[in-house]
C-alpha cells in the first residue's frame, strides 16, 4: 500500500472534492454534533474546521458569535464580514492566533491525513471552559490496537462516542500521543457515512 504525504493528500480527489459539509446550515450542525449550536455560539468565539461553504457560520455571526471558518478548498458561498473570518488552509498545518470557546469539525476529520495531530492541536486552541466536538470514526485510524488508541485518547481528556461516531473534550491541554504518523490512504473506500474517506496510518 502506498501512503500519501500532506501535499499529495491535499490534491487527492477524495479530499478536495468531498461534499460532506458543503452546504450545511446551523440546524444541520446541531443535529450532526448533538449540540444546540445557536445557544452554544451566541456571543462566543467559534472555530469551524473544514467549514465548507460557510452558511452555518454566517448564521452564527448574525447571532453575535465571533466565527472563524477554515477550509482546504475555499468554495465559500458567503462573504467574510463582521464576526466572520474565512480562511483557506490545510489542516493540520494552520494555527489560530487566539483561543476559542467552541471548536467543531463536521465530517471533516474523515478527510484529514494526520488525524491525531489535529486532535492534539485543537486541544491547545480551547479557552478555559472551551468545548471541542467533531464527527470521528476510530476505524479510520490504523495504529495497532484500537483499544489502546481509545485508552490513550481518554487518558488525555478526550471522550469518544462510538454510537454517534463523535469525539469531544472540554478545556485546553498540551497533549501528546504515543504515535508516529506514517501517511494516509485515500483508496480505503467508503466509511460509515457511505462516502469515500481517508484512513490514517501510525506506528505505535
Amino acid at each position: 500500500m502506498r501512503l500519501l504525504g500532506p501535499a499529495e493528500l491535499d490534491a487527492s480527489s477524495v479530499v478536495a472534492n468531498n461534499a460532506m459539509n458543503r452546504g450545511r446550515r446551523l440546524r444541520a450542525y446541531s443535529r450532526e454534533l448533538g449540540l444546540n449550536l445557536p445557544e452554544a455560539v451566541s456571543g462566543k468565539t467559534w472555530l469551524d474546521l473544514c467549514c465548507g461553504e460557510g452558511h452555518a457560520l454566517a448564521e452564527a455571526a448574525m447571532l453575535g458569535a465571533d466565527v472563524t471558518g477554515v477550509d482546504l478548498v475555499g468554495h465559500f458561498a458567503v462573504p467574510p464580514g463582521k464576526g466572520l473570518e474565512l480562511v483557506v488552509a490545510s489542516i493540520p498545518g494552520w494555527r489560530p492566533e487566539k483561543r476559542y470557546d467552541l471548536v467543531t469539525v463536521v465530517h471533516g476529520l474523515h478527510y484529514l491525513g494526520d488525524k491525531l495531530r489535529a486532535l492534539t492541536d485543537i486541544a491547545g486552541w480551547l479557552t478555559e471552559h472551551g468545548r471541542f466536538v467533531a464527527n470521528f470514526d476510530v476505524a479510520s485510524v490504523e495504529a495497532g490496537s484500537r483499544r489502546k488508541l481509545l485508552a490513550a485518547l481518554r487518558s488525555r481528556g478526550f471522550v469518544y462516542d462510538p454510537r454517534n461516531k463523535r469525539v469531544s473534550r472540554t478545556g485546553p491541554a498540551v497533549v501528546e500521543l504515543p504515535y508516529e504518523y506514517l501517511g494516509a490512504d485515500d483508496t480505503a473506500g467508503p466509511n460509515y457515512t457511505g462516502q469515500p474517506a481517508v484512513v490514517s496510518h501510525y506506528r505505535a
